[in-house]
């Protein structure tokens, strides 16, 4: 009797980058922790090394674990897909800075500059 071998795959399949990893590290918070409390938010057990597997874009994320994460990190779930909470010069990091009077201020500007160049 001959026994089929097992065949691996050469490449692994990578999922779309996120920025789940940086939101967890922006909050201070430990990859135990966060799977902890993500967990306990969508009533599913989320153990530490899926939570890297799916910060490293090697395993899928649910929907229920990317709002859950969002509650986590404080934030909302567009942002953990798109962007990065560490870098100090992108826009929305200088919005989130802004008081409201500041905010207007921004908003006029860019629809000047929006003006000007004609889109």
């Amino acid at each position: 009797m001959h026994m089929a071998k097992k065949v691996t795959p050469r490449f692994k399949k990578q999922y779309r980058r996120t920025y789940l990893r940086q939101w967890r590290e922006f909050r201070d918070l430990t990859l135990e922790r966060a799977a902890d409390r993500i967990g306990e938010i969508t009533g599913e057990g989320l153990t530490h090394g899926q939570l890297s597997r799916i910060e490293r874009g090697e395993q899928p994320y649910s929907q229920a674990i990317l709002e859950a994460a969002a509650d986590v990190y404080m934030t909302d779930p567009a942002s953990l897909l798109m962007r990065d909470p560490s870098d100090p010069g992108a826009i929305w990091s200088i919005w989130d800075q802004a008081k409201p009077g500041e905010r207007r201020m921004i908003e006029d500007i860019a629809k000047t500059v929006l003006k000007k160049t004609g889109t």
